[in-house]
């Protein structure tokens, strides 16, 4: 019996109704694990990370976890891990492309328990925004016909179009997809239309876990939510998030809010100018 596919039409914001309710989901991946006693140091790197450090068991959602935090937070670190232990490269790409431009990721994975169910994806992707040129460049080394892609070169499109082209096209559904802040090369219009993607792909059985920053994509009402902070992981609701509660407050205040800032500013390039 065939795996259905997603439809090949053009995604647009709207085009399928987001609904509420509950969808069918198959979790593959139950949970990640540190193996603490696998662990020789603490105060290395990536061990080092407040939120690794405290790190035990995380239990992911059948249909999409989310993980967010400042920068350094050891959000993408983790996702990445997952992504090698899982059979991915670390650069990204399906399993079935590996390969290694820098071989800088982490020995995190080494320490790591995936639990799975007994249920098999039958396709996945590591997507990563900071490496993905890279990923484009080994297809082209191999000589693909970019068939999977929508049949053209990724280097031959723009960031964002070659992003929704691997969004759109490559991803069948019935997988596991990792996504590292898959909105670097998205608008806000087409990260609108990759909430719809999520949709469909959770709809034919598919499992995500995404690292982002972006405030539209964690609407996303079937997901867990964990935020990465000093004191460890913990999960969140969508409007107790800064992404929501920050970008909220700009948008209904924004001209004040610019006004605190610039003037803050100015006040700061004052006073540094006479110290010169």
């Amino acid at each position: 019996m065939k795996r259905p596919k997603t439809p090949k039409q053009p995604l647009l914001p709207g085009a399928g109704k987001l609904s509420l309710g509950p969808r069918p989901a198959r979790r593959y991946l139950e949970a990640v694990r540190l193996e603490r006693e696998a662990v020789s140091d603490f105060d290395q790197y990536p061990f080092s990370i407040p939120s690794i450090r405290h790190l035990t068991r995380l239990e992911f959602h059948p249909a999409v976890t989310f993980f967010i935090g400042e920068n350094g937070s050891g959000k993408s670190t983790l996702l990445e891990a997952i992504a090698v232990k899982a059979g991915f490269s670390a650069e990204g790409g399906d399993r079935q492309l590996q390969f290694g431009t820098h071989d800088t990721h982490s020995p995190l994975h080494n320490c790591l328990r995936l639990e799975r169910s007994l249920g098999r994806p039958t396709d996945g992707f590591f997507l990563r925004a900071e490496s993905f040129y890279n990923v484009a460049s080994a297809l082209e080394a191999m000589g693909s016909s970019f068939h999977a892609y929508g049949g053209k070169s990724l280097h031959k499109q723009s960031h964002g179009e070659s992003f929704l082209a691997v969004l759109k096209e490559r991803l069948q559904g019935g997988g596991v997809y990792l996504f590292d802040e898959p909105e670097a090369a998205l608008s806000p219009q087409r990260q609108l239309s990759v909430l719809t993607l999520m949709h469909r792909l959770v709809h034919h059985q598919s499992q995500l876990v995404i690292a982002t920053h972006s405030p539209i994509l964690l609407a996303y009402p079937n997901a867990r939510i964990f935020q990465f902070e000093e004191w460890g992981i913990s999960e969140v609701n969508y409007t107790d998030t800064e992404h929501f509660l920050i970008t909220r407050d700009f948008l209904n205040r924004h001209e004040r809010m610019l006004e605190i800032l610039l003037d803050a500013e100015d006040a700061d390039l004052e006073a540094t100018k006479w110290k010169l």
